[in-house]
């Protein structure tokens, strides 16, 4: 009877979940409730978790509670912890959480809501979650390697070298832009700039607290840490109304831009237990916490969505970034679906903490879900704006106007009506002195939480909303850069330990300092040309970022289907098949665009050829022409990284594609590099707690 009674509910959460659907994808000529969004949410990622991840996990991972993981094989104080399991998910979805799910879904809304909308509910659960599952699984059974490494191992000397290098050059590209996100963020936002380095000195107490205070008392360190968190952000606010203490705290985007750099050396240098790991913990409580208030916000409220299904810009002439509906909707909105980072968490600081393989569903594929909904309350928050306020604020002023009037009449022009006074008076309200042309995806997704918080817990508070909401972004952003740092120094310590085996001592301190220092010197490089660029960066590094992160996951799908043909479970290689194949598809035609396309805000080459004739004429102001020569140079190092990228995907395909072809031909493959069973000692003894 019980059995029934559960059945019996599954099947309503399944029938209410297909009604939001298709109300979403259905509905044309009126506007339609946000509740739908978060409807179609809850009940799509329920079913998947609850059946499709427990089958993978059951049926096709067989994973074994009973094994002993590598934190445990291999602890050493330092990289490999074993470590409570919701710390572990507070770090792995504080990592992963970075960017993507809030700006990917904001800027792609110039499409309208329902292009964003699906890709989120399909991408994750057919892609996304599974991606980030199985990759964590295959490194956790080969003592926590990094995913070009397993490439390596696994496929071939020739992807795997390709992999390696590949997935390092892109991981650098992936980590400026999340600084360079942080920055716009926190740029002349002594809030948010405040608050961000209270959590520095915070995580580190609770680090301290949890390793040689009160070793494993972890709700104490985490109530600890949530009341000091909390304390930061209303001293952040007290920070921005004093005048003295403001002005240490109210910087340009440079000198942000060291101090981010100075810290994601530190976060890869120090011990995991001290920094990273508390840190990113302690943010998933806010992350996780404004989520809630605005989902239920958005409850209590029931907003109308005010962007249309489809706009006019689907054929490419959007006015946020160029291209069209397909390929480049796939590309804007990464981690809100799937996510070539995720693998690298995924492969690099997650198994290394994992105490247990039961704990990989949850932290795999619950973690990934988590964050596809974080993307649909962005994508909520940014289209519940009026249309026209949307564009005012994401369109740049190349393309809008640099001056108010000329913004307010191309925007007019194109059917979505805005005016000079509405827009100086939501400054106001938000406490900005303009929010034209403040391009990124960030702030537009500020003032959208802002409204939304507003509307439900008094309107008399929007600018300390808005405030809030920049400081949520940027915490939630740089706790990704962070974690990522130390990933791309695991991967360089992987790398290099090919040749000198004492680099690839990932605790080794010479080799920490060394190759943390390069993967800093790497990011750091593209973060400054970013924030130098008069355009805000986004233009020039996000598209890359997309295209990126997309070949990184087809990359990471590669070697997951490589691993389950070459351990005789070729019949269930389409869980990580089907979803290779369609990036492959995007992320080649997104980048053979970026490449060839002749439309100078599409193309890389057509931007840098256009940029060049204007500096030889003397069109452009002094101010542009001086940073003329090296927007011209990053538009090429852009166009030559894309024509790399792509290659390194192909060449690993390839070689995935002959693994296959040799187990079918019954030939010799390279032996599998699973570490042999070890019964698990450890007890997790977190029932004091």
């Amino acid at each position: 009877m019980h059995k029934h009674i559960k059945n019996i509910a599954w099947l309503i959460v399944a029938l209410l979940g297909a009604s939001a659907v298709s109300g979403i994808a259905l509905n044309r000529g009126e506007s339609i409730n946000a509740l739908w969004f978060i409807t179609a949410a809850v009940c799509v990622f329920a079913i998947a978790y609850r059946f499709y991840a427990t089958w993978i996990a059951v049926k096709v991972l067989v994973i074994d509670e009973t094994r002993a993981t590598p934190a445990e094989r291999l602890d050493n104080g330092r990289d490999f912890i074993p470590t409570n399991k919701w710390v572990v998910f507070g770090h792995h979805f504080a990592a992963i959480a970075g960017p993507g799910p809030l700006v990917g879904p904001t800027l792609a809304a110039q499409f309208g809501y329902l292009p964003g909308t699906l890709w989120i509910l399909v991408g994750a659960v057919l892609g996304g979650a599974v991606q980030d599952m199985v990759t964590l699984f295959f490194s956790t059974r080969r003592n926590g390697r990094s995913l070009g490494q397993m490439a390596r191992d696994e496929i071939g000397p020739i992807g795997g070298a390709a992999a390696l290098i590949g997935t390092f050059m892109i991981m650098i590209i992936l980590i400026a832009v999340l600084g360079l996100v942080v920055v716009n963020a926190m740029k002349h936002s002594p809030w948010a700039t405040s608050t961000v380095a209270a959590t520095i000195p915070i995580a580190m107490i609770v680090g301290f607290y949890m390793r040689n205070l009160r070793p494993g008392r972890v709700l104490e360190a985490s109530a600890l840490g949530v009341i000091l968190l909390l304390l930061a952000v209303v001293i952040g606010g007290w920070v921005d109304h004093h005048e003295g203490l403001r002005v240490l705290f109210d910087h340009e985007g440079l000198p942000l831009a060291w101090g981010i750099i100075a810290y994601g050396f530190a976060a890869a240098v120090m011990p995991v237990w001290l920094l990273l790991a508390p840190r990113d913990y302690l943010s998933t409580f806010m992350k996780l916490g404004t989520v809630i208030l605005l989902a239920i916000a958005i409850v209590i409220l029931r907003p109308e969505v005010q962007m249309p299904a489809l706009t006019q810009f689907t054929d490419g002439t959007g006015p946020i970034f160029g291209g069209k509906l397909f390929p480049f909707v796939f590309i804007t909105i990464a981690c809100g679906a799937i996510s070539g980072f995720h693998a690298l968490i995924a492969s690099g600081t997650t198994p290394k903490l994992l105490a247990n393989e039961r704990d990989i569903r949850m932290i795999g594929y619950g973690g990934m879900l988590l964050e596809s909904f974080v993307a649909i309350m962005a994508m909520i928050a940014a289209t519940v704006l009026e249309p026209g306020i949307f564009f005012a604020i994401n369109s740049p002023a190349g393309v809008v106007g640099a001056s108010a009037v000329d913004a307010v009449a191309k925007i007019n022009s194109w059917g979505y009506a805005v005016t000079v006074e509405q827009m100086n008076q939501l400054a106001k309200d938000m406490g900005e002195s303009t929010l034209f042309a403040r391009t990124g995806g960030a702030p537009s997704l500020a003032v959208g939480m802002a409204s939304i918080f507003g509307s439900a817990f008094g309107k008399s508070m929007l600018a300390l909303w808005y405030h809030f909401a920049i400081m949520f972004e940027a915490i939630f952003i740089l706790t990704t850069l962070d974690a990522g740092t130390r990933v791309g120094r695991f991967m360089l310590q992987d790398m290099l330990g090919n040749i000198w085996p004492k680099l690839g001592q990932t605790s080794w301190m010479p080799s920490v300092i060394f190759t943390s220092a390069l993967v800093v010197a790497g990011w750091g490089y593209f973060l400054y040309i970013g924030v130098i660029d008069p355009n805000g960066g986004v233009n020039i590094l996000w598209p890359l970022f997309g295209i990126a992160n997309q070949m990184l996951a087809a990359i990471a799908l590669c070697v997951a289907t490589g691993i389950l043909i070459k351990s005789g479970k070729l019949k269930y290689a389409w869980i990580t098949g089907l979803p290779l194949v369609w990036l492959v598809v995007i992320t080649t035609t997104a980048a053979w665009q970026k490449i060839f396309s002749t439309d100078i805000r599409v193309g890389f080459f057509a931007a840098a050829n256009d940029l060049t004739e204007k500096l030889a004429s003397g069109v452009l102001s002094a101010e542009k022409a001086a940073v003329a020569p090296q927007l011209i140079f990053n538009q090429q190092l852009d166009a030559y990284l894309t024509m790399f990228f792509i290659l390194v995907l192909w060449v690993v395909l390839m070689d995935m594609v002959r693994v296959t072809y040799y187990y079918l031909a019954d030939k010799q493959l390279l032996p599998s590099t699973e570490s042999p069973h070890e019964p698990s000692r450890l007890v997790e003894d977190w029932v004091r707690d």
